[in-house]
């Protein structure tokens, strides 16, 4: 596969790709021992997810850890854009960053861009944006995250906080960069090309809240990358950190090709979803196996290349040992593709049942993760003031 036929952008991707040709092509790190051993001596065992290498890629990862165990303030940062509701492939990178939190202590900054997916979307209102928002985040509440250290910034509600940044941010970002990182033609909307302005302040938005330079770690799939390449470039000279990155892989939808995505709901499995819906669409989904049962059995299955599979190595199977041996199993043709889908139908059932109950108890809890409850405009506006002045005495 060659560089121009890997095609991963923020809006559309593919999930089986050539990953490590992905790192060569946006010029990020390969995760290697050395970052995750630094990150298991901070919290004294690994999730699945870095085990496994679903995050295999960085940008200054290593840099992130190094200052934390240093006593320097550390933050988290992640988002979603709400067109609907959320399926599993949203939730993927949200389940790490709440292990993060708990391990680390860490604060999650997580933007809404209700006004993104009003600008990109080809039909519905602002205001249907808006209340997915808030709708979404009953997913979070549900995986816990913790609602004291989980700070939602709402893009239509709270411009408020980004606007001074985001100020800043336009003024050193030119409409060539933005046709070079993301696409835009002279056909785009200017909304459209307003938006990334706003997503990158979100990564400087907890040093002007707390009055100091505050390293912020951003977990999402690579597809989020660009934002994240102009935020570093310009973060020196507006007197930010660079955000650092950990991205992880995307998971695949249930038919043949493409990550798991809102435009083919056959193929997508939502946290909304009745348990028996789910069950069924997984029974039906494409694999890595054979035409038929024989077959299978004279000449295995491709695990590699199987939604399926990998929805058990991304999500729903912590036990290395157990895996591997499905890895195996599905090799030599000893497991067949129906009994695969009937393990994961029942595992993802049950996930739902609990995960539902989970977000029909946190319907009235939504106003504990509002940024806006927590933070003063005012007092994010006074440490800017303090910051220039303090700038301006030093450069006397």
């Amino acid at each position: 596969m060659g560089f121009e036929e890997v095609y991963v952008t923020p809006w559309e991707a593919e999930a089986f790709v050539d990953y490590d040709k992905l790192i060569k092509i946006f010029g990020s790190k390969p995760l290697t021992e050395r970052e995750v051993e630094l990150l298991k001596s901070i919290t004294g065992e690994l999730h699945l997810m870095i085990r496994r290498r679903v995050f295999y890629s960085h940008r200054d990862f290593d840099r992130f850890l190094e200052a934390y165990k240093m006593g320097v303030k550390c933050a988290l940062y992640t988002g979603r854009g709400p067109s609907g509701h959320t399926h599993l492939g949203h939730i993927l990178p949200w389940i790490f960053t709440k292990w993060l939190q708990d391990k680390m202590g860490l604060e999650i900054f997580f933007q809404m861009t209700d006004d993104e997916k009003f600008w990109h979307g080809e039909g519905g209102s602002l205001e249907d944006y808006n209340r997915l928002a808030y709708e979404n985040i009953l997913d979070l509440a549900a995986l816990g995250l913790d609602p004291a250290k989980t700070h939602v910034i709402i893009d239509s509600e709270d411009i408020p906080f980004l606007y001074p940044i985001a100020v800043k941010v336009a003024k050193k970002i030119t409409f060539s960069i933005q046709r070079a990182a993301f696409g835009f033609t002279d056909s785009t909307n200017i909304g459209m090309i307003f938006y990334p302005v706003l997503q990158i302040s979100v990564a400087f938005l907890p040093s002007d809240i707390y009055g100091e330079r505050v390293e912020v770690l951003i977990p999402a799939g690579i597809d989020q990358d660009p934002y994240w390449r102009i935020a570093r470039d310009i973060a020196p000279s507006l007197g930010y950190p660079k955000p650092t990155q950990i991205h992880n892989k995307l998971l695949p939808g249930l038919g043949l090709g493409g990550k798991m995505s809102s435009s083919k709901p056959e193929t997508a499995i939502y946290t909304t979803d009745p348990p028996e819906l789910a069950m069924q669409k997984i029974m039906k989904a494409f694999t890595g196996g054979q035409p038929t049962a024989e077959l299978q059995k004279k000449l295995g299955g491709n695990p590699d290349t199987c939604p399926v599979f990998k929805m058990f190595e991304m999500l729903f199977e912590d036990d290395d040992k157990r895996l591997e041996e499905r890895y195996h199993l599905c090799r030599s043709g000893a497991l067949l593709c129906g009994e695969c889908k009937a393990e994961l139908a029942k595992r993802v059932a049950q996930f739902l049942k609990e995960h539902q109950a989970r977000r029909r108890a946190a319907e009235s809890t939504i106003n504990k993760y509002l940024a806006r409850h927590k933070f003063s405009i005012a007092k994010s506006n006074k440490s800017r003031v303090a910051n220039i002045t303090k700038s301006l005495i030093n450069s006397v």
